[in-house]
């Protein structure tokens, strides 16, 4: 049984399936109704209005609706789509069983103990029959699928099946060929009072109460379970019904049963806890699954997809039996498939399908398939367990009639869990003794291939002499000739391996997990999806397409990924060609599938640095959405995005950011905003584009910046127009600036008598020499506050400028890139013309300066300043001399003459970049000063998510990268970078394994000393440092793990030390606790100077609360490491008296004959056989509730997390 779903809830009493989307309804025993998406794994909503269990629950077929029947004697119906009760049917007098609507008629079937059985039309809102008949609780009543037929089960200990084509005929309208009959016989039907439901079958033949009773959906047969503990198969024809056999296993309470709706299979489930699988035709169990406390009540079967659900105490599970995948092989053009029972080609080229021979397909489906061209020959390889799996060799004939196809073909069968050809005229085979072994293409035993000290778990193709093995740390390559390990990759649980088409590159697929490698099983990216991973093709410009249980993804080998399409249902990849897909579905049918790759293709055209493609691609294709724009504004091609963007204020920031400061005034114009004018006015100062920023200070009327711009770029006339606009506007504070920066004294005092400043405004006259105005305002103002001037004030007249800046300030011309220089090309001629365009285009009414805006009256002053800003041919300009030229001078076609542009020389890439390029160990990033791709590395790698501890390792590192010396005198030092020796670049070794060993003497010392705290400090030191190291060598990269392995132990037995001391020991179960932590103290694998003090601590606590078999035990082991003489005679002196007594007075959790290990976070043993999970990095293992804690040993990785493993040798 492969468990799908399972939720956690109060005891379930009804389940059932919607039609179309994946989702179940469970009502509860406490009155509430779930609705659950079980592909989502996610509660979508709760329906609470029954008072009671609700027993009975179904969905409509068609409509938005499902009606429930509870406790509380009623029966609801509900409208999931308004989330609401739609009414409430009443007339059952005891608890409602069942409830279930038929297919057809607009009818609801209910069950209930008030020993009835009620058919009601849930249009009309009334019941429309009341069918009687049992005498006891009526348990459960169910449609025919297709009949007018009932079938009921009661715990008058019988099953009736009712014919209620009476009440059909009746309440159904007649169509158009039976509308005359009735016409003319309408009385017919009544004549002898015939019932609307009568009983047409009664069986009886179980010794108790019938739980449940259903129809096949096909054939005349009926199912029932009881409280006799049997399942009963009855048979029925238009005469009568019988029993045809019973099936024996339940050792409780029937609860529910059904029948398969596409094998001929039998599930029922029980009060004694477990879920029955029976062979229709042979009436045996096939298969039994087992809860430990939870007991079954309830099953229901998905009516299209091969899903169950069954609800039991403490919630619901959905499962399947078997697994859907299908058996099938690619190889060049073609694909091999079985289908029932029939192996088949498909020819992807011709689209051709056809039968080549019959296989031998048991009740399982095959696992695998593998095709040997050479010999022409495929193994076919099923697996139902480790005891029951087996492969056949077949030898393909070389003519196939897919009319007429051959007879079966006798196959060379053995035992074997997976087989898979690994040269012309050898295959490999993975044996129930997880052993692998060669043999020929007779099937005769070749050799055996001895594998690590792991067991296999399963084993993969490779190229040719080659085999990928799966064990429990990940996927290894194994070179069968050399019998030699050539690479490994961790990835747990490895599921699926793809090819490409060149064997060059491999996808290693786990549940949510890929790894791309190449041929040589060096990893170039991971990607994780939240989505199970169902299958995955490769394409042939090497990306790799996926599929999951709703969509079609696809993944570059940099680790971009995205998706490409939506799926109703799974689908398995076997080819990708273009923009085709080729696949199976769950039924073993070839499907195609239309997808648009213009997507990856483009990011695949940048990555490769494909320029012209991607110019291609963005001319003819309707790329849209946020995730293309953010990808390319990501990679840095924010003008590339600029062509997908339809949205305005998203077109107008990628302009900015890329520079492209028209196209940021265009979308600023259709904006329209303030907040978008003051930043490109920012922008276009900082390119010194004044004429762009000019006309944004216009349109947001914000004249004192646009003086300060006309001053600061020397163009005085049109600051003498900013004074008259100010003058008009009354804006005195912007009059007086403009006359300041002018240095127009006469304007200024002029201002300072308009605004009653007239004290000032004399002052300035009497200092500027301006006697005659002065004179004028000596009337206005009192003789006794009149200042006295400084004799000495003269005139501060800003400089006049040199040279007015009437263009843009001049910039560097640099070489374009590829989409700017394609981009300024094209066209050039319409960009031209449009531009000349925009200059002659009068400015419009609703502008900046529209006398109407401004308050300028004067037409004529704003015709002069016009004329002001446009440019115009002056006199000095020679263009209207007469010249002589010959009328039939041909001069050819126009030259168009390319603008030069000064290419600046592109800088090279660093060497500190070139570390960060060819590496993927974390220690040459940090080297680098790329702490940002470190910490990518080491999340990937080792799963850790605390990075604080690691801070002052990291700047230790990167202080050793780089040297500096001086150079000549009054010049700064020069830097250098020290490189190790190889074909390319590599950083100098910042921390090399022999530092780690001479620390690690000093972390023994500080333990043997019992500083158990600076020891932890130190040991934990020492295991940071081990991912931050460089290795050359297997054997040092083995050293290294060992040194990590047993910092772990010491830090966690120390850990544990310094807790049981902390521990009080007032109560027997307190001194008890402080055993247990003693003991498991013992079991950390330490040195043997180190273990001896363990178990010296353990035998004297032991001793002491009289446990005397248990200290006996570690007094022996303590013998054996061989103590001092004077500990060795003190220990033997406490075993001699704990061999006279050797009983234990306490009980404790401690038992030394069953391997453990212990748990970091509650200090408790997980003996072999129970669950776990480790850290990523130090491997400490946890109990499962600890799951996605930080670890207590290492204080940086994430506990249960998956990783790629660490990688610490530079190859």
């Amino acid at each position: 049984m492969l468990t799908k779903f399972e939720t956690k809830s109060a005891r379930v009493k009804g389940i059932t399936f919607h039609h179309k989307r994946p989702w179940v309804l469970a009502s509860l025993h406490t009155g509430a109704i779930q609705l659950w998406d079980y592909r989502m794994c996610a509660m979508l909503d709760k329906f609470e209005e029954h008072e009671g269990p609700v027993r009975g629950i179904d969905f409509h077929n068609q409509q938005p609706l499902f009606v429930s029947g509870g406790d509380d004697y009623k029966i609801k119906v509900w409208n999931y789509t308004q989330k609401r009760c739609l009414y409430t049917l009443v007339g059952h007098l005891d608890y409602i069983r069942t409830t279930f609507f038929h297919n057809e008629c607009p009818w609801v079937l209910s069950a209930s103990d008030d020993q009835t059985i009620r058919i009601w039309n849930w249009q009309s809102r009334s019941c429309i029959s009341v069918v009687t008949g049992h005498n006891h609780y009526v348990m459960c009543a169910q449609f025919h699928p297709t009949q007018n037929l009932i079938v009921s089960a009661s715990l008058d200990q019988t099953v009736r099946v009712w014919d209620f084509t009476g009440l059909r005929k009746k309440n159904i309208a007649p169509s158009m060929g039976g509308m005359d009959e009735h016409l003319r016989n309408p009385a017919a039907p009544d004549l002898f009072g015939q019932a609307d439901v009568a009983v047409k079958y009664l069986l009886e033949g179980h010794d108790r109460g019938v739980n449940w009773a259903a129809f096949h959906p096909s054939l005349p047969l009926i199912i029932s379970g009881a409280d006799d503990r049997i399942v009963k198969l009855w048979r029925m024809n238009e005469t009568k019904a019988w029993e045809v056999d019973t099936c024996r296993g339940h050792y409780n309470n029937v609860s529910c049963c059904l029948f398969h709706p596409r094998q001929d299979l039998i599930i029922s489930n029980s009060e004694d806890r477990s879920i029955r699988v029976w062979d229709l035709q042979k009436r045996t169990c096939l298969k039994t699954f087992r809860r430990d406390t939870d007991r079954f009540w309830v099953m229901a079967a998905h009516p299209t997809l091969n899903l169950f659900a069954a609800g039991h105490d403490s919630g619901m599970l959905i499962f399947k039996l078997e697994k859907e995948r299908p058996a099938y092989t690619v190889h060049g053009n073609l694909l091999y498939y079985i289908k029932d029972k029939l192996l088949r080609r498909l020819d992807f080229t011709t689209d051709k399908d056809v039968g080549i021979m019959q296989v031998k397909v048991g009740r399982t489906n095959p696992t695998s398939l593998s095709f040997n061209q050479s010999e022409n020959a495929i193994l076919v390889s099923t697996r139902d367990s480790m005891e029951n799996s087996s492969y056949d060799l077949y030898t393909i004939p070389r003519e196939g009639d897919s009319q007429n196809p051959p007879e079966p073909i006798e196959s060379k069968r053995s035992q074997g869990l997976t087989a898979y050809w690994v040269a012309r005229n050898r295959f490999a085979v993975l044996d129930r003794s997880q052993g692998i072994i060669i043999k020929t293409e007779k099937n005769e035993t070749s050799k055996k291939v001895s594998i690590s000290s792991l067991s296999p778990e399963e084993i993969y193709p490779a190229n040719p002499g080659m085999l990928l093995v799966r064990d429990l740390e990940g996927v290894s390559l194994h070179d069968i000739q050399q019998r030699k390990v050539i690479a490994t990759v961790k990835l747990a649980k490895c599921r699926y391996v793809v090819w490409s088409s060149d064997m060059n590159l491999v996808a290693l697929m786990a549940k949510h997990n890929i790894v791309i490698c190449d041929k040589k099983l060096d990893t170039i990216c991971q990607i994780h999806d939240n989505s199970k991973l169902k299958s995955g093709a490769w394409d042939d410009s090497g990306v790799f397409i996926y599929t999951t249980s709703n969509h079609i993804k696809y993944c570059l080998t940099n680790g971009d990924s995205g998706t490409i399409r939506t799926i109703e249902l799974p689908v398995y990849l076997t080819r990708v060609i273009g923009k085709t897909i080729y696949c199976l579905d769950r039924e073993c049918k070839p499907r195609i599938l239309t997808i648009d790759p213009t997507e990856y293709k483009l990011k695949l055209a940048l990555v490769q640095r494909k320029y012209e493609d991607v110019l291609q691609m963005v001319r003819n294709a309707k790329l849209v959405g946020q995730s293309i724009i953010s990808y390319l504004h990501k990679k840095g091609y924010p003008e590339v995005a600029l062509h997908f963007v339809s949205d305005e204020k998203t077109r107008f920031a990628l302009a900015i950011e890329c520079s492209q400061i028209q196209v940021a005034k265009e979308a600023a114009m259709v904006l329209n905003n303030k907040a978008c004018w003051e930043k490109l006015a920012e922008v276009a100062k900082g390119q010194g584009n004044h004429e762009v920023a000019a006309e944004c200070y216009r349109r947001t009327k914000n004249f004192s910046k646009l003086s300060h711009l006309y001053f600061v770029t020397g163009q005085l006339d049109k600051l003498k127009k900013m004074s008259l606009v100010a003058e008009k506007l009354k804006d005195y504070q912007g009059q007086f600036q403009s006359a300041l920066l002018l240095g127009d004294v006469r304007e200024r005092v002029k201002i300072l008598e308009q605004t009653g400043q007239n004290v000032l405004a004399y002052h300035t006259a009497r200092t500027h020499g301006l006697e005659e105005e002065a004179a004028h305002l000596l009337h206005k103002i009192d003789a006794e506050k009149l200042p006295v001037p400084n004799p000495e004030a003269k005139l501060l007249v800003p400089m006049p400028p040199i040279q007015p800046m009437t263009e843009n300030w001049p910039m560097l011309s640099m070489s374009r890139g590829f989409f700017e220089a394609t981009i300024a090309t094209k066209g050039r001629s319409q960009l031209n013309a449009a531009l000349v365009a925009e200059d002659m285009e009068e400015v419009p009414a609703a502008g900046g300066w529209d006398s109407d805006a401004i308050g300028v009256g004067d037409e004529a002053e704003i015709t002069e300043f016009q004329d002001a800003l446009e440019p115009d041919e002056g006199t000095g300009w020679d263009v209207d001399e007469d010249i002589d030229i010959p009328v039939d001078v041909d001069i050819g076609p126009a030259l168009h003459t390319v603008e030069g542009y000064f290419a600046a020389p592109a800088r090279g890439t660093s060497i500190t970049q070139t570390w960060v390029n060819n590496s993927q160990l974390p220690a040459e990033h940090i080297l680098a000063g790329s702490f940002e791709s470190a910490f990518r590395l080491l999340h990937n790698q080792v799963g850790i998510v605390n990075f604080e501890p690691l801070k002052p390792l990291f700047m230790s590192t990167f202080s050793r990268s780089k040297v500096s010396f001086p150079a000549m005198p009054s010049t700064p030092s020069m830097v250098a970078y020290p490189s190790r020796k190889g074909a390319t670049p590599k950083p100098a070794v910042a921390i090399s394994i022999v530092d780690l060993q001479e620390r690690l003497k000093v972390c023994y010392k500080l333990t043997s000393l019992g500083k158990f705290l600076e020891a932890v400090e130190q040991f934990r030191s020492l295991l940071l440092s081990i991912p931050l190291l460089i290795v050359d060598t297997k054997q040092e990269a083995s050293l290294a793990n060992e040194i990590l392995w047993l910092c772990r132990e010491y830090i966690l037995g120390c850990q544990m030390e310094m807790h049981r001391k902390e521990l009080p020991k007032a109560t027997q179960e307190e001194q008890k606790r402080v055993c247990e932590l003693a003991a498991y103290f013992t079991h950390c694998d330490l040195q043997p100077p180190h273990k001896i003090l363990t178990l010296r601590t353990a035998v004297t606590l032991f001793y002491k609360i009289n446990n005397f078999k248990t200290a006996a035990n570690f007094a022996r082991r303590l013998i054996e490491l061989g103590p001092t003489p004077e500990v060795g005679a003190q220990i033997r002196k406490i075993l001699l008296v704990c061999e006279k007594n050797e009983v234990d007075s306490v009980e404790v959790d401690y038992d030394e004959f069953n391997p453990f290990a212990i748990c970091p976070a509650s200090y408790t043993p997980i003996y072999k056989g129970k669950s776990e999970v480790k850290c990523s990095l130090c491997e400490a293992s946890y109990c499962p509730r600890f799951k996605g804690i930080v670890c207590k040993v290492c204080n940086v990785a994430e506990v249960g997390k998956e990783c790629s493993g660490l990688k610490i040798q530079s190859r």
